[in-house]
């Protein structure tokens, strides 16, 4: 039996911020939901089942903040499950509500990924001891500095290409109301001014810490007929995943990375993803790994990704626009960054992305990865449903 039809209906975002003190994590979640709901012209009784995703208990310390969740999603007496797998979790989170509705299991699913940085110590909680080393990685920069330098050897990257990525996602983000991080003042020059946080990784090359929730409605074809607004067509999606430490790992281009975009070509039937694909939401936290997940991805030869980034490709009037929406550089609540980049992959083909749309986009990939790059999870989406 072939697969169901998936298709994006409603979607809703929080505004992200370094801090939500005027509401619980029970409001921040269903202030998203909600916003997904009123997208889809839905109520809580058109939903039949909810799929929520975070990244570990232990930031907030709020274990399996799920089940209290539940009323708040419109869940009581709905089946309702959780999704974990570290940063990449948000998208993650949306491939699981997307294959219920694929297998028929159910109608019309509500996704919805969070978190609360504010109430948590994501530094330190990022700060566990690696297997014979010594325990010095103060948070996730600490352990993919090494790898980006990595990079920069067997690429001959200049320098300088950290901060040309950041100085374009942070100019992209004061197109975008809901990201965290509107520093109108910003240039060139001040983000290669910033500290050195880890070398070569700058202050302003990193993602902050943000609060917030981003959530999706995921309906099949009758409920794509019923909405009120043009949807976004699910042609492919696909999760990988491999160990954090094995013999032959290759940290700067994991090989799960490169088999997950694979599946995800093939079931959308992309020959060619720098010539078929219009847009990209690409997971970045540290500027240097949009060059990297560029090669990782399939968007440019070993050694290459730079040079889109430097040539401007990437811009968001480039010919291969990444992080239109200001991406995971300027706006960062952990467990929601990975759907936040589906979400807004389906805003472009929807052609709802506001003043970061890009023109005529009518094919886009969102991308999340996640722990010590071992998770991967990405979906293409497209303005026709995959049997146009």
């Amino acid at each position: 039996m072939s697969k169901e039809p998936v298709a994006v209906v409603g979607i809703g975002q929080t505004k992200h911020v370094a801090a939500r003190r005027d509401v619980s994590i029970a409001g921040l979640v269903r202030e998203a939901a909600r916003r997904a709901l009123d997208d889809a012209e839905l109520g809580w009784a058109d939903i039949d089942a909810v799929v929520i995703g975070k990244a570990p208990d232990f930031f907030e310390g709020v274990m399996m903040p799920e089940l209290y969740l539940a009323d708040a999603l419109g869940a009581v007496g709905k089946p309702m499950l959780r999704v974990h797998t570290a940063g990449s979790v948000g998208g993650s989170t949306a491939l699981v509500a997307a294959n219920l509705v694929a297998a028929r299991v159910h109608g019309t699913v509500l996704t919805l990924a969070f978190e609360k940085q504010s109430e948590s110590n994501a530094m330190w909680g990022l700060s566990l001891p690696i297997p014979f080393q010594q325990p010095l990685l103060a948070g996730a920069g600490g352990f993919f500095a090494p790898h980006v330098r990595a990079y920069m050897r067997r690429s001959g990257a200049p320098d300088t290409i950290g901060s040309l990525v950041a100085y374009k996602d942070r100019r992209n983000a004061l197109k975008n109301p809901y990201a965290h991080l509107h520093e109108h003042d910003i240039t060139l020059e001040k983000v290669q001014a910033s500290p050195m946080l880890w070398d070569p990784i700058r202050y302003s090359e990193t993602c902050p810490s943000s609060d917030g929730a981003c959530a999706m409605i995921l309906t099949d074809r009758a409920g794509a007929a019923r909405a009120p607004r043009p949807p976004a067509w699910m042609l492919g999606g696909a999760m990988r995943s491999e160990p954090t430490l094995f013999a032959g790992k290759d940290a700067v281009s994991p090989q799960a990375g490169k088999d997950c975009a694979a599946d995800v070509y093939r079931q959308a039937g992309i020959a060619d993803p720098r010539r078929d694909i219009d847009a990209v939401e690409m997971y970045v936290p540290f500027s240097w790994y949009e060059p990297m997940w560029l090669e990782n991805l399939g968007f440019a030869a070993e050694g290459e990704g730079w040079k889109l980034t430097e040539s401007g490709v990437t811009e968001l009037d480039g010919d291969l626009p990444v992080n239109m929406s200001g991406g995971v550089l300027s706006t960062n609540p952990i467990g929601a960054s990975g759907m936040i980049r589906f979400a807004e992959a389906a805003l472009q083909v929807r052609g709802q992305a506001g003043e970061h749309q890009v023109d005529g986009a009518r094919k886009a990939l969102g991308h999340a990865y996640g722990g010590g790059s071992q998770f991967f999870s990405m979906w293409l989406v497209g303005a026709e449903p995959p049997d146009a």
